[in-house]
């Protein structure tokens, strides 16, 4: 299924987890793609993984870093000369850190803002030329189940994330006009960096009982943190969906990933 014949891609976090599950499967599908990532030796990885699927002749990687204005500037730009347009945007970068609320400093509130939801502002909006000059122009941006159910020590992550939504209902509205799509993926108990981390952020005092409401129901075959998951390349698939003629009738809305944890 080549779905992607033809069109140009930017990916952001695209050197681990769902970012780079993504990537890798747009390449497959036959798109030239442009992944970008703030660490160079996961973007040699994402590149390496190419090369072993006999994808890498498509593939250019960028160092990016969301959370500055001029390298998201340079980055986009050059990435649309390389793919000569752009069709598709999937804004996967983000962090995550746990705290207390109440010990939470402004410091580490910004940082996670400006990496999750001003990231992906930036990046959208130097993107946005480009795709609208697309026939079919696609913003695929990053959620969480965090920004509709309770993620216990994570309030300036969920909050970040809850403001995507909120960005990506926007957008769909403000350029349907101009036939751009924007659309949501809120991923939950997906293996990636960030879950494999989540233990390492939490507070020495956490109260463990409070995730056990954040379990899938579906049966998962990787772990995380301790928690059981699904590989990222199940969200790769429906980022594929979205981001592609089949999701054509798609925008303004999120699409929740957790296996059921939340039904």
């Amino acid at each position: 299924m080549n779905r992607f014949d033809g069109r140009g891609v930017l990916v952001t976090g695209a050197a681990s987890g769902i970012g780079q599950a993504t990537a890798l499967r747009l390449l497959d599908e036959g798109a030239r793609l442009v992944a970008a990532d703030i660490s160079e030796d996961g973007l040699a990885e994402t590149r390496q993984r190419a090369e072993d699927a006999g994808t890498a002749e498509r593939l250019t990687t960028m160092r990016l870093d969301t959370a500055d204005e001029d390298s998201v500037t340079s980055v986009v730009a050059e990435a649309v000369e390389r793919l000569g347009g752009l069709d598709a945007l999937v804004n996967a970068a983000g962090m995550l850190r746990a705290a207390h609320t109440h010990e939470t400093s402004l410091e580490l509130w910004n940082r996670i803002m400006t990496v999750n939801l001003t990231g992906t502002f930036l990046v959208t909006r130097q993107a946005l030329p480009a795709l609208l000059e697309s026939e079919h122009g696609v913003v695929v941006n990053f959620s969480s189940t965090s920004a509709s159910f309770a993620h216990p020590y994570m309030a300036a992550y969920a909050a970040s994330k809850g403001g995507i939504q909120s960005f990506t209902h926007t957008l769909a509205s403000e350029y349907s006009k101009w036939g751009l799509r924007a659309v949501c993926v809120a991923p939950g108990s997906i293996k990636s960096g960030i879950t494999d981390e989540t233990p390492n952020y939490l507070p020495a005092d956490a109260d463990m009982s409070l995730f056990a409401k954040l379990s899938p129901a579906l049966r998962t075959d990787q772990e995380a943190g301790g928690a059981t998951m699904a590989g990222p390349e199940t969200v790769a698939g429906v980022v594929a969906m979205l981001a592609s003629d089949d999701g054509a009738f798609t925008t303004g809305t999120e699409i929740r990933i957790d296996g059921g944890t939340h039904a």
